[in-house]
């Protein structure tokens, strides 16, 4: 391995802006409705943990992106533009789940064009091995 090489976990996960549902107290046989003025918008979020492979002083890299919608091929290569800037073009390789856009034929061509890139594949229904899904089971503290 390059001595200059990261290694990258990245994932995505969908998030909503309607509120959780909760339990309530009613009158026996009276069922709440609680309401709310949100329409139904949804947004995604990738997330990337990156590791120096041989620099531990170097730290962890942590860095995101949203996008309303969903993350379809085109939206995951632009993270990855956006990710190459931000490792200054220094090697990289990502692992990655199973996930269908992660190994589509354009993100394969993509990514053989990339000299800073190399991906690689986590073992299948393996989300403990990807510290990003930790991200996302955790609850938000304000």
């Amino acid at each position: 391995m390059n001595t200059r090489t990261w290694i990258i976990f990245p994932d995505e996960s969908g998030i909503s802006q309607l509120p959780q549902i909760r339990r309530t107290c009613s009158p026996r046989g009276r069922t709440p409705l609680l309401r709310h003025r949100l329409n139904w918008k949804r947004a995604s979020m990738a997330g990337a943990l990156g590791h120096h492979s041989t620099d531990p002083h170097r730290g962890a890299h942590l860095c995101f992106h949203l996008k309303p919608g969903s993350y379809d091929t085109a939206g995951l290569i632009e993270v990855l533009e956006q990710m190459k800037v931000f490792y200054r073009g220094e090697r990289a390789v990502l692992v990655r789940d199973g996930l269908s856009t992660h190994w589509s034929r354009a993100m394969r061509a993509w990514a053989a064009e990339q000299d800073w890139l190399t991906l690689e594949r986590l073992p299948a229904y393996a989300p403990e091995l990807n510290p990003v899904e930790l991200l996302w089971s955790s609850p938000i503290r304000a």
